[in-house]
């Protein structure tokens, strides 16, 4: 089991501490409930620091990212990021994941913990255009400052202007005293804020300088648990639980990263699938009753037949009621049908909804 930089950091702040893609994280501090509000409301610090990154360099750095990625990284100038997918030669996705223009020629691919070695060898598998790869994932650390008052609570610790950084760009600047950070305005909750990128030796500097510039604002540590419970609220997929390598980007409402204006792996096939139309969608829905809906439950019709599986599901600590994702079919996607959940012995009423369910911002 790996540690990042901060595990003892967490301990010493009384963290529940869980084995997550292979990393001992902190999944939670004072309680999910409280950690949450402190996210939408104030402003709380993840560390995030499992999460892997990949170089990409050289003339054909490009090439090759436009070849295994969905969205069109050629869109791309210095500063900006781009959310895309790594499609599969089966229709499925090998991940999703945040495509960085650093300089001419020079990518940063920000992966999922749990699929590091996984994309990184499908990836290189790729590379037949002589694209230079260096995986970065073990020596840097990933801070995600989040809430309403990120950039005020934030702004002391940095000569740029924070408030100036729109969503989904960066910059390489100095941060908490240390100098080439990469502050992105970026982040899984819907609450605003900034995702920060440094070396491992780096990152407890600005730990304690972004608590310290953060003690008059209410910041706190925030654990995965929180995080999970906050990207449901807005509907952002998570890998593993909403999508995989079985499920289509399209099934999944993404066919917004699927750009066929190149050619880029399986294009040609989910360019069909997209003509023809899916047989399945991912939807959210509401419980109607109480209940908590938890990822593997039944989704059912009304005669208790089963239709689908429900993906991710939580009790809503911003709304106080069951939300879900899951896979149903079309006939019973379409906002405000009905459908059953069948939570232990009983089949509790849902509605489909439009996303997000958290319309805070």
């Amino acid at each position: 089991m790996k540690n990042t930089a901060l595990n003892q950091t967490h301990i010493a702040l009384g963290a529940k501490m869980v084995p997550f893609a292979g990393y001992n994280m902190p999944v939670q501090y004072e309680g999910v409930n409280a950690e949450h509000e402190t996210v939408r409301n104030s402003v709380g610090v993840f560390d995030v620091s499992h999460m892997g990154e990949f170089l990409i360099e050289g003339e054909h750095a490009l090439d090759l990212i436009q070849k295994v990625s969905s969205n069109d990284a050629s869109k791309l100038t210095i500063g900006k990021a781009q959310y895309s997918c790594l499609p599969n030669d089966d229709g499925g996705i090998v991940d999703d994941l945040i495509i960085y223009k650093l300089k001419e020629q020079t990518y940063l691919l920000v992966v999922n913990a749990s699929n590091i070695e996984k994309d990184w060898n499908w990836i290189q598998s790729k590379n037949d255009v002589g694209a230079t790869m260096r995986n970065l994932s073990e020596d840097y650390a990933l801070l995600a400052i989040q809430g309403p008052k990120a950039i005020e609570a934030m702004q002391s610790l940095t000569s740029h202007d924070l408030s100036s950084i729109k969503f989904y760009n960066f910059v390489v600047g100095d941060f908490a005293g240390v100098e080439h950070v990469i502050i992105s305005a970026t982040g899984y909750t819907g609450s605003g804020g900034f995702e920060i990128y440094c070396k491992n030796a780096e990152v407890k500097q600005i730990w304690d300088k972004v608590f310290e510039a953060g003690a008059d604002y209410g910041i706190k540590p925030i654990g995965l648990a929180a995080r999970d419970t906050l990207r449901l609220e807005m509907g952002y997929c998570l890998y593993g639980n909403d999508i995989d390598e079985t499920t289509s980007p399209l099934e999944a409402g993404l066919g917004w990263i699927l750009k066929f204006t190149k050619d880029f792996t399986n294009s040609e096939a989910l360019k069909a699938e997209k003509e023809r139309g899916t047989e399945r969608k991912l939807v959210a829905f509401k419980l109607d009753d109480r209940g908590i809906p938890r990822q593997g439950y039944d989704i059912v019709d009304g005669n208790g037949k089963k239709i689908g599986i429900v993906t991710s599901g939580t009790m809503s600590p911003s709304l106080g009621i069951g939300i879900g994702l899951g896979y149903v079919p079309n006939v019973f996607a379409a906002v405000d049908s009905k459908i059953n959940i069948q939570i232990r012995k009983n089949a509790v009423p849902a509605t489909i909804i439009k996303l997000p369910f958290y319309k805070g911002l």
